[in-house]
């Protein structure tokens, strides 16, 4: 699963206003047959500038079909092109982040190409954003969550996390009820092909990002002859254990903070080391009772690390705001930032809670508590920095009170339709090493590599990645050469 702290969920910052008071619904009655909730048509309804909203209906339970439903809300931007090609889903990542937001920054997002010949379409998935969004926490108790031990160094930390952990889970099965299990990107997925149905699509056309790749690669094997285009960048390794998943993260992080360390030469990782350790022991203050903990401090870094051309900047404001100056806030407005969290002290949407729920769901874990600290002495020799934080970043997932929803067999994949494949060099959130899995699954994709820096490639200002993407697209055709692979260097 990936560590909800790290995974860049919101790839767009602007909130539209529109999203938050349209009601629509979908014409349909209260569905009790998978063919009922096929048969719905959804009334657009225009929401802004070129724009238009509405909501479709899901069953909660795809193996036990009853009335009781999530109701998703979608928006598009619908293209007047004669020669439209299709609708293109978007997807930015998390698990948590919304899609809707998204896609209201089409024009931004996708090329003018791309726009012009494609409805642009998010969906928010079932908990996120305005789809029936549940949160588990306070505020205040957010605060408290997010800003604790990240580093666990001995039993006294180890109960004192553990407790923590069974908390959150207790607060989130009250929360949801009988929803509890009915939250995975399995069931996202099968919302995502009961989408394509409603809209009268021939085939589903795909952009994902990150978490998206998942949603995406979960799709294709389960409908691998609806697949038409789709691009998964930052891609996922759905078949990783979830120990590798944080293990790898841990060490793209740091990879990632080593080129950065290269570039900037104001402190070394001794320096950093040195600043997180004594955070550890003692917060820093940061005024209107807020402290600058560890936990903050390493997701302040983290997030700076997903770009360079703008984060690294930050990055290097902050260190030295805090490291020379004793000023934290920088660094503590980077985290704050990256949490969706305002200056009075409330987050603006629930992807923080949400992004637990959906990783707890997604893959099984057998590892107990004791395990996870047995196990952090290696974390910490494959990522001093990092390592230790993301050793127990699926703890909560030991106390789940659902069992997860997972995908058993992805021989699908062998058969589906052509797909496009972004994997970065030193991508922080999802390392290369994934893409390249992700291209093994995928027989006949085409694995399209840019060496750099930073989180995702597409979209990022390389004419490479980009022209080869909206070529694909457009056309479907991926790069010639036979050998499945295509480089881009930065």
């Amino acid at each position: 699963m990936m560590n909800p702290r790290f995974v860049k969920r919101v790839a767009v910052g602007i909130i539209f206003s529109f999203l938050l008071f349209f009601l629509v619904s979908a014409k349909s009655h209260a569905a009790t047959t998978l063919m009922s909730y096929r048969n719905q048509k959804i009334s657009w309804n225009n929401c802004s500038d070129g724009f238009q909203c509405g909501t479709f209906r899901v069953p909660v339970d795809y193996s036990h079909i009853t009335a009781d439903h999530f109701t998703l809300r979608v928006i598009r931007r619908p293209t007047s092109n004669t020669l439209r090609i299709g609708t293109l889903i978007v997807n930015p990542g998390g698990p948590g982040a919304s899609a809707m937001e998204y896609a209201a920054a089409a024009t931004s997002i996708v090329s003018k190409a791309i726009y012009e010949k494609f409805d642009i379409l998010g969906f928010d998935e079932r908990g996120v954003g305005q789809s029936e969004p549940i949160r588990c926490l306070t505020d205040r108790e957010e605060d408290a969550m997010l800003g604790g031990d990240g580093t666990v160094n001995s039993t006294s930390q180890l109960a004192a996390v553990i407790a923590s952990a069974k908390s959150f889970a207790a607060s989130c099965a009250k929360a949801a009820g009988s929803r509890l299990g009915h939250y995975s990107t399995l069931e996202s997925a099968k919302d995502m092909e009961l989408l394509r149905i409603i809209l009268g699509e021939k085939s589903l056309y795909f952009l994902g990002k990150s978490y998206g790749t998942y949603l995406g690669t979960i799709y294709a094997a389960l409908y691998p002859k609806s697949v038409g285009r789709m691009v998964l960048d930052g891609a996922m390794d759905p078949q990783e254990s979830v120990r590798n998943q944080a293990l790898y993260q841990a060490k793209g992080f740091e990879i990632a903070l080593d080129a950065y360390l290269k570039a900037n030469r104001d402190f070394t990782k001794q320096t950093i080391d040195n600043f997180l350790a004594k955070l550890r022991k003692r917060p820093m203050a940061a005024g209107k009772g807020r402290f600058l903990t560890e936990s903050f401090a390493i997701t302040g870094i983290a997030s700076a690390l997903y770009d360079n051309s703008t984060g690294w900047p930050d990055l290097a404001t902050a260190l030295n705001e805090v490291i020379k100056r004793n000023n934290p806030s920088p660094l503590l407005a980077l985290s704050d930032n990256y949490y969706q969290r305002d200056s009075n002290g409330r987050y603006t949407n629930n992807q923080n809670d949400i992004a637990e729920i959906i990783s707890c769901l997604d893959f099984v874990d057998n590892r107990s508590a004791e395990t996870m600290y047995a196990d952090r002495a290696n974390f910490a020799k494959v990522a001093p920095t990092f390592g230790p934080y993301l050793a127990f970043s699926s703890l909560v997932c030991e106390y789940w009170r659902a069992k997860p929803q997972v995908l058993s067999n992805y021989s699908a994949l062998a058969s589906s339709p052509p797909v496009l494949i972004i994997g970065v060099t030193r991508d922080p959130a999802t390392p290369y090493r994934w893409a390249e899995s992700l291209h093994a699954d995928f027989s006949r994709s085409t694995l399209l590599t840019y060496d750099g820096d930073g989180h995702t490639g597409h979209n990022r200002g390389n004419a490479c990645i980009d022209s080869t993407v909206d070529a694909y697209l457009l056309t479907g055709a991926l790069p010639k050469g036979g050998s499945g692979k295509k480089k881009c260097s930065a």
